[in-house]
């Protein structure tokens, strides 16, 4: 299993096991007493996004030998790959928040949202020409601007006063508008493509706050897309990779 996964799972249950503990007893004014109660309730979210790859390489990565270059930034004879991997960025999302109530300690959450941002993959390649050897490194931008739907079910501990803690988990539909799939590349200048459409897992955990006029959620989610989003076009730039899928870390604001 994921590390990150075990620490989040780690780190939200100390929030559900003895909370007594963490807070005083001493009795607060509750803010928005009934809210939770309501069957439907809406609001918006600001987020700010890690976007990054999860990359597999082939089992021959370094013995598999091209010879079809048409990179022209690669003026070579041959090259082999010697490795690859992605460097994350951040980047932001907004969305509008649709929450179905399902009894006192679940929610059900859609939250369509738009999220921009980039990434690198970063290219180490042993290259051959005229006898000679040299080792390079290149770097490919990867731009994507999503459109999602995460589908999560909303686990919320019970209400300290103003406070309340909770576990996420579900699925999202996601969607690149950025995706050059279906585009050809400029003659000599290789880009690493992406296909359009992938669904993640959601999983992550939250803190709710009541104030007088609003509840505000902070929320931390890792997203981990399920399919190869790689587009595989006989090139030294992806046809070195088995399996390359999306892995989003998201830290968001929720205002209801």
């Amino acid at each position: 299993m994921d590390r990150k996964i075990i620490l989040i799972i780690a780190i939200a249950g100390l929030f559900f096991i003895g909370p007594q503990q963490s807070f005083s007893q001493r009795q607060k004014v509750e803010n928005l007493p009934m809210y939770d109660r309501q069957p439907r309730r809406y609001g918006f979210i600001l987020a700010m996004t890690r976007m990054d790859f999860r990359i597999k390489p082939i089992s021959n990565l370094n013995t598999k030998m091209f010879t079809n270059l048409q990179a022209k930034d690669i003026s070579a004879d041959s090259a082999m790959l010697m490795g690859v991997t992605s460097d994350p960025t951040f980047g932001f999302s907004v969305g509008i928040v649709g929450i179905q109530r399902l009894g006192n300690f679940f929610d059900l959450q859609l939250i369509p949202s738009l999220t921009f941002g980039e990434r690198y993959l970063d290219y180490k390649i042993l290259k051959f020409r005229k006898g000679e050897q040299e080792l390079i490194d290149i770097r490919k931008n990867v731009p994507s601007t999503f459109v999602q739907f995460p589908l999560t079910v909303k686990y919320k501990s019970l209400r300290l006063s103003n406070f309340a803690s909770y576990l996420i988990g579900g699925f999202s539909y996601n969607i690149d508008l950025a995706s050059q799939a279906k585009k050809d590349s400029d003659q000599g200048q290789i880009q690493v493509k992406l296909y359009k459409n992938d669904i993640s897992l959601e999983l992550g955990f939250g803190f709710d706050f009541y104030f007088e006029w609003f509840k505000l959620g902070t929320e931390f989610k890792m997203s981990y897309g399920m399919f190869d989003m790689l587009k595989h076009e006989d090139n030294i730039y992806t046809d070195g990779i088995e399996s390359m899928k999306s892995k989003i870390f998201q830290f968001s604001l929720t205002f209801e």
